[in-house]
Parts: C-alpha cells; sequence; structure tokens
C-alpha cells in the first residue's frame, strides 16, 4: 500500500485521481508536453520502469506535481525523471499556487514539497541512486541541493517566435537566410504519420552507428506518443528531393514550445534539408500562436554552430543526482544525454 507523506502542513502522495493530473499539468508554468499523463505511461511502457504520479497538496489545494519512474534490477532499485534511454530533454517537478504566494512562503512550500517526494521514494523502494533532469522553466534547484544532489547546469537554445516571421528570419546567420530561400520546386516538407517517424529515426540510428555511437530510441516509443497525445504534439515532418524521402524531424509540441526533438542527422544531398526543415517547423509554430522554438540541447560543441545560426537565446537546466559512487558509475550512459 502507498504510503502518505505529510510534514509541516504538506502531504505527498501518490495521485488516486489522474483524471485531474493533465489539468494540473497545464495549470502549472513548468508544465508541458512531457508530463501528460499518455506520454509518463509510455515512457514507463518502453523502458520497463514503474510509474509513480506524485502530488503534494497544502490542505486541499495541490502544490505541485513529481512524475518518478522507479526500475529495479538485481536487487537494487533506481529512481528518475525521466526514464533513461528515451532521449527526452528533460521532465522533473512542476508546481502549482505558487505565484500568488510572497516568495517566504512560496520558497518553503517548495522546499516541503520536494522533500516530501524524496521522503516518499525512499520510504517506498529505497533508491541507490536516483537522477532529475529538470527543464528550463523550473529554476529554484535548491531544495534539491539541500537534499544532497549533486548538480550539473546544462544548457538548451530557445528561439523566440513572438516576433513574426520577417523578425525572426532576419535575426538569422546570412547562410541560414540563404537556405530558407532555396528553390522549392526542388523539395517538398509535409507533416506524416508513423510510417515517417520510422523513417526518420531510422535515419538518426544509422549516422549513430556510423559514428559508433549508442541511440537506443524506439520507433515504437515514439509511434506510441503521436498515437496516444493530442493531435499535432507530435509532428513528424518529412522532406522529400526529387519525390524521395531525405531527412526529417520529429518535432514535439504544446501551447508554450515546439521542440526539435528528433532528426536532422547528416545527409549527402545538396538541399540544405535540415535549414528548410527547422524553419517550416517555426513558420508552422508562429501561425498557431507558439512562442518558442527549443532546439533541444547546446551541450555538445560540434553541434552548437549549427543551432546557434538561428539566433537562439541559451537557456540553463539542470541534472540533479544523488547515489553512491558505484551506482554513479553504472549510469554514466544516462548522463551523457545531450
Amino acid at each position: 500500500m502507498s504510503v502518505t507523506i505529510e510534514k509541516n502542513g504538506i502531504k505527498v502522495e501518490r495521485a488516486d485521481d489522474l483524471d485531474l493530473w493533465n489539468d494540473y499539468v497545464e495549470r502549472s508554468p513548468q508544465g508541458d508536453v512531457f508530463h501528460r499523463l499518455d506520454a509518463l505511461r509510455a515512457q514507463a511502457e518502453h523502458t520497463g520502469a514503474t510509474l509513480h504520479p506524485l502530488i503534494g497538496y497544502k490542505g486541499q489545494e495541490p502544490v505541485g506535481l513529481l512524475p518518478a519512474f522507479t526500475i529495479s534490477k538485481g536487487g537494487v532499485t533506481t529512481a528518475f525523471s525521466p526514464p533513461p534511454n528515451l532521449w527526452l530533454p528533460h521532465l522533473g517537478p512542476v508546481l502549482l499556487n505558487m505565484e500568488k504566494l510572497k516568495r517566504r512562503k512560496a520558497e518553503r512550500r517548495h522546499r516541503r514539497f520536494i522533500d516530501g517526494c524524496l521522503d516518499w521514494l525512499d520510504r517506498q523502494y529505497g533508491p541507490k541512486y536516483v537522477h532529475v533532469r529538470t527543464g528550463g522553466r523550473y529554476e529554484d534547484i535548491r531544495p534539491f541541493e539541500w537534499n544532497e544532489f549533486e548538480v550539473r547546469p546544462r544548457h538548451t537554445y530557445e528561439v523566440d517566435l513572438t516576433s513574426g516571421e520577417e523578425s525572426v528570419l532576419s535575426s538569422f546567420s546570412s547562410d541560414a537566410r540563404s537556405n530558407t530561400r532555396t528553390d522549392e520546386s526542388r523539395y517538398d516538407i509535409r507533416v506524416g504519420g508513423v510510417d515517417a517517424i520510422r523513417r526518420i529515426i531510422r535515419q538518426v540510428k544509422d549516422r549513430h552507428d556510423a559514428q559508433d555511437e549508442p541511440y537506443r530510441l524506439s520507433a515504437n516509443f515514439v509511434a506510441d506518443l503521436y498515437q496516444s497525445l493530442p493531435e499535432g504534439a507530435v509532428r513528424p515532418y518529412v522532406c522529400e528531393v526529387d519525390g524521395e524521402f531525405a531527412g526529417g524531424m520529429v518535432a514535439l509540441a504544446d501551447d508554450e514550445r515546439i521542440y526539435r526533438w528528433q532528426g536532422g542527422a547528416k545527409h549527402d544531398h545538396d538541399v540544405p534539408i535540415n535549414d528548410l526543415v527547422d524553419w517550416r517547423i517555426m513558420r508552422d509554430a508562429m501561425d498557431e500562436g507558439i512562442p518558442r522554438y527549443d532546439l533541444v540541447g547546446a551541450n555538445e560543441r560540434r553541434l552548437c554552430g549549427y543551432k546557434a545560426k538561428f539566433n537562439p537565446e541559451l537557456v540553463r537546466y539542470y541534472s540533479l543526482e544523488r547515489g553512491t559512487r558505484m551506482m554513479n558509475l553504472l549510469t554514466d550512459v544516462y548522463k551523457r544525454f545531450r
């Protein structure tokens, strides 16, 4: 039976009424497409993990959510948010009903919520290793520091789309601007379905194999997200040259951001496929009023040159971990996520 942690007026427990989960995600400043219940269930299914949708309350008022996942192997339990090998950029906690509070009260409530979530995991499963990767909108990671987590700053790029198509394009580097003006008769870009997802993921995997780098993301996971999340949340953009598949990008979208998630593999065509797909994603987002394009990662030096030509803002997020030295070594692959 699941325990309830109650300390200093904050109660943390496994959420029973999951009908309200997505509503809470949408209300939180930190909530996004990765936190939606269908996305969480797909994450659990494709990693063999157990999902624990933790929720904190102050009285009857929700104060935060933490989707946590545990994996037990060989008698050792580990906990993650998000789970490993899915190449998700972030997950971690989201906060609710904090904006109305003065700083002292908000920080106290936030701290007690995180303390309660970690106590819940410790009491229920006693994980030897815990890893949380936050999004850029979750800025105060001190409650994790105070719980003896090692904090590693990470970065991504975001393009501000609110100024409109002409202004956004004028901010690009000269080569990026030139590439977006490629003769449209030479290529076609469309949003596909599951078949497009499988082609894009296969191309990315082939590229990693050629570089002798691991890539464990399953196309079935991406397809499950496509089929279970609301229409438009998963967007497989495909670029065809001379009527044949040449490249593409699987983007993820919610009301606040569209994410350049998987794709953009190197190709042999003389058409600037990746620039054209990126620009199409941005234009679609602007048409829908989505304010930001997250390029998903600014941590690998060799990739930053390409992404920086879109004149993005640098955004910090955090990788947080706690565990024994041996467990830290065993999870090194997880920490190398780009």
